[in-house]
């Protein structure tokens, strides 16, 4: 990724995309636009249309096999706000921190710490969100499942039938109404007063293939983390049962294996969230990334040691998890493609053992890319 909060834009450049896949600037921008910023009252205001554009590794519609070029530009830049920050150190922010990396930073915004330099990775996310689905009908999914102390209930949420329209059914991104409109009066309150809060992302992934990720220190489950822990403000990350797996005995937790009825060999629970050894089992994944409330106020020291309090003047989210929920997203699908490329490269190039392996586009076994 590339570019700044308040420089002349932000991208990304994507490598290693298949040739041959059909795609559009339309493709990334829904998720951009899930996004953005200024799309709801619940959201920073800052105005932002951010429309995308693809500059190379597509002609004709597909994809060529060469690095794609995506580049966002910034329309809506108030660098003033920043003025008082530009001595000062937000608490809580990578202000200190990358002066004391760098000895310089960009000050407008955050710079690169800004939660803009995200559309870097909604941008490809949304590209390999379509690869997945056209190749093994893979789905990934997420929503706000916490603000503050507004808590979904576990099982309150059909992950087996958990829709986008769902999701996106209310600006907090809670699929169950009664308690988004608990969330969205929890972010009401504290940004009349200007405070913000943090909350839980639960993400989903259905019909994952089996076999995805590597039996040590590139477990499937540890790439994950390492990926949606790399996003602004995220602060803790579960799989499966989690923390709270570790108030169960073994027998409680086991996940037991059985037949189906078309054959297959599947867990009667899923405790193990779709992942066994670091290596999917097919069923559904699913983990929670929680987020800080965003870090815009109080005392704070400048460059010169001297103690002040900061007021803030920077438009902020009084709340990252709405907009959190298609970067989670994006996050996750990076990974799932790139597991799926190398495990076709290492175990499918050759033909696979029948017996114990499954092709990898089992859902869609006559998938061929575009022609042209």
């Amino acid at each position: 990724t590339f570019g700044e909060s308040h420089g002349g834009g932000v991208g990304c450049i994507v490598d290693g995309c298949p040739p041959r896949i059909p795609l559009s600037e339309a493709d990334l921008q829904f998720d951009l636009d899930r996004r953005r910023p200024g799309q709801s009252r619940i959201t920073t205001p800052r105005k932002e249309t951010d429309t995308c554009r693809i500059y190379s590794g597509v002609s004709e519609g597909v994809t060529t096999g060469t690095p794609i070029h995506v580049f966002v530009p910034n329309t809506d830049q108030r660098g003033h706000d920043y003025n008082e920050m530009s001595i000062a150190y937000r608490p809580s922010h990578a202000d200190a921190t990358y002066d004391m990396k760098y000895g310089v930073r960009a000050v407008k915004g955050g710079g690169r710490s800004s939660a803009r330099e995200t559309i870097g990775r909604v941008a490809p996310g949304a590209i390999a969100k379509k690869i997945l689905q056209q190749f093994s009908g893979t789905e990934v999914l997420a929503y706000v499942s916490q603000v503050h102390q507004v808590v979904l209930p576990d099982g309150s949420v059909d992950h087996d039938t958990l829709t986008l329209d769902q999701v996106e059914s209310n600006i907090v991104r809670c699929p169950n109404p009664e308690y988004a409109e608990k969330m969205i009066a929890a972010i009401d309150a504290v940004r009349t007063r200007g405070d913000s809060i943090g909350g839980v992302v639960t993400c989903i992934v259905r019909n994952a293939p089996r076999g995805l990720g590597s039996p040590v220190f590139d477990k499937l489950e540890a790439e994950l983390a390492k990926a949606v822990m790399s996003l602004p403000a995220t602060k803790g990350f579960e799989f499966g049962s989690g923390f709270a797996g570790t108030f169960l005995t073994g027998s409680e937790h086991n996940d037991e294996f059985f037949t189906d009825e078309h054959g297959k060999i599947r867990t009667r629970t899923n405790r193990s969230g779709g992942i066994q050894g670091g290596i999917s089992n097919g069923e559904i994944m699913n983990m929670r990334v929680a987020f800080k409330p965003t870090a815009t106020i109080g005392n704070t020291v400048t460059r010169e040691k001297k103690e002040i309090e900061l007021i803030a003047r920077g438009r902020h989210d009084p709340c990252v998890v709405p907009r959190a929920v298609p970067m989670v997203e994006a996050m996750v699908a990076l990974v799932l493609v790139d597991q799926l490329m190398a495990q076709y490269a290492q175990c499918n190039l050759f033909p696979i053992n029948p017996e114990l392996q499954e092709p990898l586009s089992l859902n869609f076994p006559n998938f061929e890319p575009a022609n042209i």
